[in-house]
């Protein structure tokens, strides 16, 4: 018999994006068949242009239905209400952790079931035919957040288990299926949207400040990141594209519990510049050179980034501060109008001043970061500690994450922000796994009850 689906209420806390995408995600995961309704409900309704008119509040955006779209290919999911706008949807999950290959979905429409997303690239150099990863890609036409989308699909990506073509193009022996599924095939994916977006994490700060630390101290493989091309809201929308390269653990893995504590003190500053002409950019990089040394002389400062947009509407700023213990915590701007001088030390003044108010909390994780940890706290074994800093209450965002994540893997954070993880498997059935522990539960109130009678 088919599961009962989570049915969770769009509006609820911060009701927007993020509850959506990490639903989804781990439904993916668990094949745990999920009902959302309201969809982004809180979110205000936008306007067009200078036009006083509004749209509709809420719903799926392009950005959100292209990662709702993949990872029901990647499942083969039945759904039902995949489609823009839309305010409701169900996601049952068919296959898990089973190679599937691309396949076109016949019909299309709204609604249907899903058809496999990967494409084997082979290296023909040598004796034979032998795998060397599997790509795939998220397209998009409007330069939605490829941050955001990867936030959406990364969790999937690195815990499901992809492992059961052959090594060669022909027909693998056991032994080649045994050496296979011990084993994980590299994987890249490519997606097309913004990189520097209005309201979304820019992938400057997922390359030097997310993946750092996931990797350093959460435990999770190497990720390789390419921007191909920069897509921006502002100066006139502009669709770009970002490549993440990364192998998945492999199957039967459990991510170990983790410790992010003791910050330690700050050691360098990374900024990264882009802006619309070299002036502008050295203006800017003076001024925040000026700024961080007034407040830690002793510091070295790197700019790993420093790009001329040709945009006067395009002027982004991040600093990054690292610590003795290797941690980031990042702060940064996106400026959407047109830029003078002015303008260059608000946007200077405001980053170095926020990056202080983190660093002043004394936490190991800035505020943007808290929420992006919730998941992997929650798929952990055992329980993981994540030090945010004095002062500082969970964001809404986070306390989102952890009730998607309560709701889906039967789970509780405490008031601290900590959580006994449900020792996720690579490649587990899990619904099986609830399924067992829900029969020795009933199982063990039926003795209760008849020992008491």
């Amino acid at each position: 018999m088919s599961p009962k689906p989570l049915t969770l209420d769009g509006r609820h806390l911060e009701g927007g994006g993020q509850l959506l995408r990490l639903a989804i995600s781990l439904s993916a995961l668990t094949h745990l068949p999920l009902h959302i309704f309201s969809i982004r409900a809180n979110r205000a309704p936008a306007r067009k242009g200078g036009s006083s008119q509004a749209t509709a509040a809420g719903g799926l955006k392009p950005a959100h239905l292209a990662a709702v779209e993949w990872l029901a290919r990647a499942t083969w999911a039945e759904t039902t209400g995949m489609v823009k706008g839309s305010r409701e949807l169900e996601f049952r999950p068919l296959r898990r952790g089973e190679y599937l290959p691309e396949k076109k979905k016949k019909g299309g429409g709204e609604d249907g079931v899903g058809g496999g997303v990967w494409r084997d690239v082979y290296d023909t150099d040598g004796d034979g035919e032998r795998l060397v990863r599997r790509e795939t890609e998220i397209l998009l036409e409007s330069p939605g957040s490829v941050c955001l989308i990867l936030q959406a699909v990364l969790p999937y990506l690195l815990f499901h288990s992809p492992n059961t073509a052959p090594t060669s193009a022909g027909t693998a022996s056991v032994e080649d299926q045994e050496t296979i599924t011990s084993s994980s095939v590299p994987l890249r994916i490519t997606i097309n949207g913004g990189t520097n977006v209005s309201k979304s994490p820019s992938i400057e700060y997922i390359s030097q400040v997310l993946i750092p630390l996931l990797v350093e101290k959460v435990g999770i493989p190497p990720i390789a990141t390419r921007v191909i091309k920069r897509g921006w809201s502002s100066g006139r929308a502009d669709v770009g594209a970002v490549q993440f390269d990364l192998t998945p653990f492999p199957s039967g893995y459990k991510l170990s519990k983790f410790h992010v504590i003791e910050r330690g003190a700050v050691t360098k500053m990374h900024v990264s510049i882009l802006a619309s002409d070299l002036s502008s950019s050295n203006t800017l990089r003076g001024k925040v050179t000026e700024k961080l040394l007034a407040r830690h002389p002793d510091v070295e400062i790197l700019f790993p980034v420093e790009e001329v947009t040709k945009n006067g509407a395009r002027l982004y700023l991040l600093i990054v501060a690292e610590t003795s213990h290797g941690y980031r915590l990042g702060r940064d701007c996106l400026w959407e109008r047109k830029s003078n001088a002015s303008m260059l030390e608000t946007v200077a003044c405001t980053v170095t001043r926020d990056l202080e108010e983190e660093l002043r909390r004394g936490g190991c994780v800035d505020e943007y970061m808290q929420d992006q940890l919730v998941v992997f706290q929650a798929l952990a074994e055992g329980r993981s500690v994540v030090d945010s800093g004095e002062d500082m209450h969970a964001t809404l965002h986070t306390k989102t994450a952890r009730w998607v994540a309560e709701q889906s893997l039967g789970l509780q954070f405490d008031e601290k922000g900590t959580c006994s993880g449900c020792a996720f498997e690579v490649g587990e059935n899990f619904l099986g796994r609830k399924k067992t522990e829900r029969e020795v539960e009933e199982t063990s109130a039926d003795l209760e009850s008849l020992r008491i009678a």
